[in-house]
C-alpha cells in the first residue's frame, strides 16, 4: 500500500502553493470557486488543503451543476411551441463536459488519500473530457479548448503513472501464479517484486506533489472558466441530435480508417502500432457515443456499447504488448544477475499467443460494430 504523506513538510508546501495566487485572472473570472470547491470536497474526507477551515463554497458552484449564466448561454434558440424547450447542442456537450469536471474536482481528495479506484476514475474523466473537447469542434471553439487539452493530457499522464505500474504488475504476477512450480525457475517472484518496487519509488510522491503544485492549480482555475463562459460556436444552438450524430460518426469514420489500415498492416510492430491507433480512435467514438446519449437516446447508447468490445479487444492486445516488452526486460534483468530467464520466456509467448488471438477475433467483432445500420440509427 502506498504511504500517506503527512507531518509539517506538507503543510508548510501546501501554504507556499496558496500564497501569491491571483484574486481574479485577465478575464475577471474568480478562481475561488473550483478552490472551494475542491476545499469542501477535502473537508468531506477530513483534510482541507493548508490544514485550516475550509472555505464555503460560493454560488459559482451552479456552474458545476449546469445553472446560471453558462447554462444559459448554451440553450440559444432552442426554445419550442409552448415554451418548450428542446436541448441544443450546447445543452448536451455543456452538460456532459460539467460531469467530468465535477468527477474530477470531487475525486481529488480520495486521490490524495489513495482510496481505491480513485486514480483510474479521475484519469478516465481527464480523458473523457479532452474527448469531447475534441470530437464536439462544431460545438465549442478549439482554439479555445485545444490549450486546456494540452493540460488534461499532461495531468492523465501523471495519474497513469503509477496505475500503469499497479496493472501491469498484477498481470505478470497473475501470469506466474498460473504456471506450475516445474515451470517457476529461479526467484522469479522476487525478481518481479523488485522490478515493481524500482518502478514505484517516488511515484506516489510526485502524483501528490502535482496534485499541490501551480500546473494542477492553474487547470483547475481554468476549467471553472471555461463553465463560465464557454466558448460556444454558432452550432451550439442547432437541435442537439443532428450535431450530435455528426460528430459521432465523424469519429467512427477516423475508427474504421485506422481499423481497416491495421487489418491490412504486416505482423508485428507495423500492426501492433496500427491497431493502438485504432485502440484510441475507438475509445474517442465511444465517448463522443456517450456524450451523445441525452440527445439520441437508446441508438447512442448501443453505438457506444458496440465500440467498447472493439475498444476492450483492441485493448487487451495492446496490453500483451506492453507486457512484452516488460517481461523481455525482466529476462534480461534476470540473465544478467545469473538467474536465467526461461520463465519470462515462457510468459513473453503466452503474451504473444494472446496477442495473435485477439488480432484473429478483431475482423469478426468489427463487422458487427461497423454494420451500417448501426450508424443509420444515429441519424435524427
Amino acid at each position: 500500500m502506498a504511504r500517506d504523506r503527512g507531518g509539517a513538510g506538507r503543510g508548510r508546501r501546501r501554504r507556499a502553493a496558496g500564497r501569491g495566487r491571483p484574486g481574479a485572472d485577465r478575464g475577471g473570472v474568480r478562481p475561488a470557486s473550483a478552490a472551494s470547491k475542491l476545499a469542501r470536497a477535502l473537508a468531506e474526507t477530513g483534510q482541507s488543503r493548508d490544514g485550516a477551515a475550509p472555505h464555503t463554497a460560493g454560488p459559482d458552484e451552479r456552474l458545476i451543476h449546469g445553472s446560471g449564466k453558462a447554462a444559459a448561454k448554451a440553450k440559444g434558440k432552442g426554445a419550442g411551441k409552448r415554451g418548450k424547450k428542446r436541448p441544443t447542442a450546447g445543452d448536451v456537450v455543456l452538460r456532459y463536459a460539467r460531469e467530468q469536471v465535477r468527477v474530477i474536482i470531487e475525486l481529488d481528495p480520495a486521490v490524495r488519500r489513495d482510496l481505491p479506484d480513485a486514480v483510474h476514475r479521475m484519469r478516465v474523466a481527464t480523458r473523457r473530457l479532452r474527448s469531447a473537447f475534441r470530437s464536439y469542434t462544431k460545438v465549442l471553439d478549439r482554439a479555445a479548448t485545444q490549450p486546456i487539452g494540452i493540460e488534461l493530457k499532461w495531468l492523465a499522464a501523471e495519474l497513469g503513472v503509477e496505475r500503469d505500474r499497479e496493472v501491469l504488475t498484477e498481470r505478470l504476477r497473475e501470469g506466474l501464479g498460473e504456471l506450475p512450480g516445474t515451470l517457476r525457475l529461479g526467484p522469479v517472484d522476487a525478481r518481479l517484486r523488485i522490478w515493481s518496487e524500482r518502478r514505484r519509488a517516488g511515484a506516489r510522491d510526485r502524483l501528490l506533489d502535482v496534485l499541490d503544485g501551480p500546473r494542477y492549480l492553474a487547470l483547475l482555475k481554468t476549467l471553472h472558466a471555461f463553465l463560465a463562459e464557454p466558448p460556444l460556436r454558432k452550432a451550439a444552438g442547432r437541435p442537439a441530435p443532428e450535431v450530435a450524430a455528426g460528430a459521432v460518426l465523424k469519429d467512427y469514420r477516423r475508427l474504421a480508417r485506422r481499423t481497416e489500415a491495421a487489418l491490412a498492416a504486416s505482423a508485428g510492430r507495423e500492426r501492433d502500432e496500427a491497431l493502438h491507433g485504432a485502440r484510441k480512435a475507438a475509445k474517442r467514438t465511444r465517448y463522443a457515443a456517450e456524450a451523445a446519449r441525452p440527445a439520441l437516446g437508446r441508438p447512442a447508447k448501443k453505438f457506444a456499447k458496440r465500440t467498447k468490445r472493439v475498444q476492450q479487444l483492441l485493448g487487451d492486445h495492446q496490453d500483451s504488448v506492453v507486457a512484452r516488452g516488460a517481461l523481455r526486460e525482466l529476462a534480461t534483468q534476470a540473465q544478467r544477475a545469473g538467474e536465467g530467464g526461461f520463465t519470462f520466456g515462457l510468459l513473453y509467448g503466452r503474451e504473444e499467443a494472446l496477442a495473435a488471438d485477439r488480432e484473429r477475433a478483431l475482423p469478426d467483432v468489427w463487422r458487427k460494430a461497423s454494420r451500417r445500420k448501426h450508424r443509420a440509427a444515429l441519424r435524427p
